[in-house]
């Protein structure tokens, strides 16, 4: 009879232990990491804002961690590398380089830790989703509109963003294309980058510019086209420094507080937008629904705008250029 009582008892006590531990797991929120290219821009901003949104409504944990400059290849890697350690459910990433992350994404499958790729490709089918704007789209769009703008002649400067950008590098070959087909331009410079940062693409604006400064102090060039934020506020400050900004047709990508400003007052013709709040959004869900055995589509568009001084405060368009990102980022 004891032994009945006491296997009885056991029973009973094994029994809670596993209850302890289901509700423990049920209680326990799903962490997903999402990793940035870089985390000063207002785009990246913009897009911890949408992956926080959908945290929320999800019910899991993010952690939001990526480098400081966006040309900072062994800082992203280094995250990774310290995100597959804690053993996180899921990996968010933009890559700052398609060939360079190509190792830490394998590396994380390998340990069981599914990746969705977002903003910028990489050269590998190792993840599940690739979330992000048709960015060679983009690029054509802003052709088209620069050749509206000079009806169809004249010369035109490109500054480049970051060599390994699969993002950038898109837009960029999607303008050239597009702007080859517009037999009265012509392209005079398209070979210069100016870098990670808002004061790199600031001194390599003013490089690009001076060869082209004449005598009567105006531009002997008619167009610009800059492929992301940085680019195009380091080519902006450069024109207002030298007194050519609106007497330039001048095209950009992304959008931030000044740059709106530019856009109102003339100094800007059209901004090429992406909706990296809903990137941010979408690459959570996407990673989530993973996790939790649901189909996810390969590759996800998340929409590209041209956004004009005309259309710039329809309700949509000024969504896009001014998101309440202090709704989530508290």
């Amino acid at each position: 009879m004891k032994k009945i009582i006491l296997l009885f008892m056991c029973s009973a006590l094994l029994f809670a232990v596993f209850a302890c531990r289901k509700q423990q797991d049920q209680n326990t929120k799903i962490t997903i990491a999402v990793i940035p290219k870089g985390t000063t821009h207002e785009f990246w901003k913009s897009v911890h804002a949408g992956a926080v949104k959908a945290s929320q409504e999800l019910g899991v944990e993010i952690i939001w961690k990526g480098p400081l400059k966006e040309d900072d290849r062994e800082a992203q890697i280094s995250i990774m590398e310290d995100f597959i350690n804690r053993g996180v459910k899921g990996i968010v990433l933009a890559p700052l380089d398609d060939i360079a992350m190509r190792t830490p994404v394998a590396n994380a499958n390998r340990a069981g830790i599914p990746v969705v790729i977002f903003d910028s490709d990489l050269k590998s089918d190792d993840y599940v989703s690739f979330v992000a704007t048709d960015n060679y789209l983009g690029g054509k769009m802003a052709a088209r509109r620069m050749v509206e703008l000079l009806q169809g002649k004249g010369k035109v400067i490109m500054l480049r963003c970051l060599e390994g950008s699969a993002s950038t590098s898109k837009r960029e070959q999607g303008f050239l294309d597009e702007i080859a087909a517009a037999h009265g331009i012509q392209i005079v410079s398209s070979n210069q980058y100016g870098g990670a940062t808002i004061e790199t693409a600031y001194r390599a604006s003013e490089n690009l510019l001076s060869p082209y400064k004449i005598a009567s102090g105006a531009l002997g060039i008619d167009g610009i086209f800059c492929p992301n934020e940085s680019t195009t506020f380091g080519m902006l400050r450069a024109l207002q420094d030298g007194g050519f900004a609106g007497h330039v047709r001048f095209i950009g990508f992304d959008s931030s507080t000044k740059l709106v400003e530019a856009l109102e007052n003339g100094q800007l013709d059209a901004l090429i937008l992406q909706s990296p709040f809903n990137m941010g959004y979408v690459g959570v869900k996407s990673i989530v629904a993973h996790i939790n055995g649901k189909q996810v589509e390969k590759k996800i568009d998340t929409g590209v705008t041209l956004v004009t001084k005309d259309n710039m405060n329809e309700p949509e368009i000024r969504e896009l250029l001014q998101p309440d990102l202090a709704r989530w980022l508290q």
